[in-house]
């Protein structure tokens, strides 16, 4: 089993399709709050359609509640970050972090992380980054992928 967790989500289209995709992969989501919205909002439910009740999720109140309820090994991500994900071998157990769909993580949670801070490369340099549940989708299937090997 994989863990994920977004720190601040704004958005709740994405963590609905996220919610979804980690019941779909048995992974565990983690929820670090402030959300900005409710986890009640209709539109979580029906981006996550009829799976949400197969979701493992926990929710936080604060990054160190985060941390002394999972302390296990973390990747996290960042359009800033230099090392591709493809060069991290993941393992099970492995928690992946995400930040906020508009800001990222913020530098301070970043920070103790450097060496393993990962991002996912683009071709385009004029795109950012990628939608928050297609980046954590490219990464929980790689994570997926490594452990067939």
């Amino acid at each position: 089993m994989y863990h994920v967790a977004l720190v601040n989500p704004q958005i709740p289209n994405n963590t609905g399709n996220i919610g979804r995709l980690c019941a779909a992969t048995d992974s565990h989501l983690h929820l670090v709050e402030p959300l900005g919205f409710e986890i009640t909002d209709s539109r979580v439910k029906r981006a996550g359609l009829d799976y949400w009740p197969e979701l493992s999720l926990t929710r936080h109140q604060t990054w160190n509640d985060f941390r002394a309820a999972r302390p296990g090994r973390l990747w996290l991500f960042s359009a800033r970050a230099t090392r591709h994900y493809t060069d991290a071998a993941f393992a099970q157990g492995d928690t992946f972090v995400f930040g906020c769909e508009a800001t990222g993580l913020p530098l301070d949670i970043q920070e103790p992380y450097t060496d393993s801070l990962l991002t996912i490369p683009l071709d385009n340099p004029k795109v950012r980054s990628l939608n928050l549940a297609n980046a954590v989708a490219v990464v929980l299937f790689e994570a997926k992928r490594q452990m067939r090997l």
